[in-house]
């Protein structure tokens, strides 16, 4: 047994499927705007930056793995979320709910192309306790 306790100092990118890659690439690159960073090599995988974040998109079955979608969302932070889904709305992004004012912050879900589900995502107020 190791006595050096495990040390986890951050999360390097967070990956999403892909059902069709280049319609995804096409996504994020294209719709929503995200710096595209590096491609896997050939494989049908990228990585694209999102602020602080690095999202991964690739095509699991290309890996040896099953698609499935996100079905909880990945919170993307804008400074409008009202002005950021009339944006894509106008680019045909679906939305699967209506603004949500949870207190705290507004957050409107949508898909990308391979049922993903995503979160506009703005913060108006400190949480609880802080």
């Amino acid at each position: 047994m190791s006595t050096t306790a495990l040390q986890i100092t951050g999360v390097d990118f967070v990956t999403l499927p892909a059902l069709d890659f280049d319609e995804s690439f096409r996504f994020y690159d294209e719709t929503l705007g995200l710096e595209f960073r590096t491609r896997w090599g050939s494989m049908p995988a990228a990585e694209f930056q999102a602020g602080n974040l690095t999202i991964a998109i690739m095509e699991p079955t290309a890996f040896g793995q099953e698609f499935a979608p996100h079905r909880v969302p990945l919170a993307l932070q804008v400074a409008d979320v009202e002005a950021a889904r009339a944006h894509l709305e106008s680019l045909g992004v679906r939305f699967v709910s209506g603004l949500i004012d949870s207190g705290v912050c507004h957050q409107a879900i949508f898909l990308d192309p391979a049922g993903n589900a995503l979160d506009l995502h703005h913060r108006y107020a400190p949480p609880a306790g802080a």
